[in-house]
C-alpha cells in the first residue's frame, strides 16, 4: 500500500532523527532556573550541557538495537485507526515478526497473539524453514546478492543516523521519572547550519520534537516529533501535511538492549490529487534472540515437530 509505504519512510527517517545524540551535534544549555517545586514532574534545569560519554553511548545504543532487530523475533500488534482521535481501531493486524537471514518473515496470528489456525500455522513454519534453511547456505550468487542488500540497508541506515549529528539542536529541558528509571528531557529543532547532503537528510529540517535519555544507561527511552512544514515526496508524487506526529518507546528488553515497545504515527497528506491518513499504533513484545540462520534453524524444526507431535495425537484420540 502506497500510503502505508509513505508514511513508513518518514517514520522512519523521523525517529532516527530523534534518536542521535554525539558530541559533533550542536548542545545548547537552557539558562538556570528555579528548582522545582517538591513533587514536581520535572527536576530543575541544568546549565551544563551533556557530556560526550552520553552522546556516544546513546548513538552506540540506537545502532546496537537496529542490528539487534536482525536476531531477535517479537510479537507486532498493529492498529489502524481512520483518524488520531477515534477511539476503538478500525482494524488489527497481529503478527509473529521473525528475522531470516536475508528478509523478515511476518507470520498472521489471531487478536490474542496466538494462530489462530493450527494447520496454517504449521505451513507459515515450514515456509519459513526453508527459507532459513536457504540462508544459512554459503557460495550461492543469489543468496550473496540479497546478504549485500540487507548489509548496504544497514549501512544507509546507520549513515542516515550519523548525518544528524549535525543537522539538530539539543537542548536540555530537565528530567522526569519513568518507573523505577530517571529520564533526561531534550529539546529537539534543526540546526540551521546544517546543509542537507541527500532527500533523506533534507526532511530533519522540517522535524522537530523532544527526546528523553535514560540517565543510568544512556540509552533512547523515548521521541516525539513533529512535521513543522508539508514535506514533499518527489518518488511517491506525494506531500506530507504539517502537523504529522509520531512518537516511539523503548524499554531494555535484554540486558543492555534497548528496543521498541510501542509506536505510533498520524500522518496526514495527499498523493496525487487524492488525500490520505495513516494513524496506526504499534505494540512490540515477547522479544526472544532466535539469531542467524543457522541458530535459528533447529529452534523451528523444533517446534514443527512439536506441532505435528500434538496433531498426530489429537487424531490418534
Amino acid at each position: 500500500m502506497h500510503r502505508a509505504r509513505i508514511a513508513r519512510s518518514l517514520l522512519s527517517l523521523g525517529l532516527m532523527a530523534g534518536m542521535v545524540f554525539s558530541g559533533l551535534a550542536v548542545v545548547r544549555p537552557v539558562v538556570a532556573q528555579e528548582p522545582a517545586a517538591k513533587g514536581s514532574a520535572f527536576a530543575a534545569a541544568s546549565s551544563e550541557p551533556p557530556n560526550t560519554d552520553v552522546m556516544r553511548d546513546a548513538v552506540a545504543g540506537i545502532k546496537n538495537g537496529e542490528h539487534a532487530l536482525y536476531l531477535y523475533e517479537r510479537i507486532e500488534r498493529v492498529e489502524y485507526r481512520k483518524d488520531a482521535k477515534d477511539g476503538a481501531p478500525q482494524s488489527v493486524k497481529v503478527s509473529r515478526v521473525v528475522p531470516a537471514g536475508t528478509g523478515i518473515a511476518k507470520i498472521a496470528l489471531g487478536e490474542d497473539g496466538k494462530p489462530s489456525d493450527a494447520d496454517a500455522y504449521r505451513d507459515e513454519l515450514t515456509k519459513l524453514l526453508n527459507s532459513l534453511e536457504w540462508a544459512a547456505k554459503s557460495g550461492e550468487p543469489q543468496q550473496r546478492d540479497a546478504y549485500q542488500k540487507v548489509q548496504k540497508k544497514q549501512k544507509d541506515r546507520d549513515e542516515l543516523i550519523d548525518a544528524t549529528k549535525s543537522a539538530f539542536v539539543f537542548t536540555y529541558v530537565g528530567s522526569e521519572p519513568r518507573g523505577d528509571r530517571m529520564l533526561s528531557k531534550y529539546r529537539m529543532e534543526p540546526n540551521p547550519s546544517f546543509k542537507p547532503t541527500s532527500r533523506a537528510t533534507a526532511i530533519f529540517s522540517r522535524v522537530r520534537g523532544f527526546v528523553w535519555v535514560e540517565e543510568a544507561s544512556h540509552e533512547l527511552a523515548r521521541v516525539e516529533g513533529e512535521v513543522t512544514e508539508d514535506i514533499s515526496l518527489g518518488i511517491f508524487l506525494a506531500k506530507v501535511y504539517k502537523g504529522s506526529r509520531f512518537m516511539q518507546e523503548r524499554y531494555e528488553m535484554a540486558p543492555g538492549l534497548w528496543l521498541p515497545s510501542f509506536t505510533q504515527y498520524d500522518f496526514d497528506g495527499r498523493k496525487f490529487f487524492s488525500s490520505f491518513g495513516v494513524h496506526e499504533k504499534t505494540f512490540y513484545s515477547g522479544y526472544k534472540k532466535i539469531g542467524t540462520p543457522a541458530e535459528a534453524i533447529p529452534q523451528i524444526q523444533s517446534e514443527i515437530a512439536g506441532l505435528e507431535s500434538r496433531k498426530s495425537a489429537q487424531n490418534r484420540q
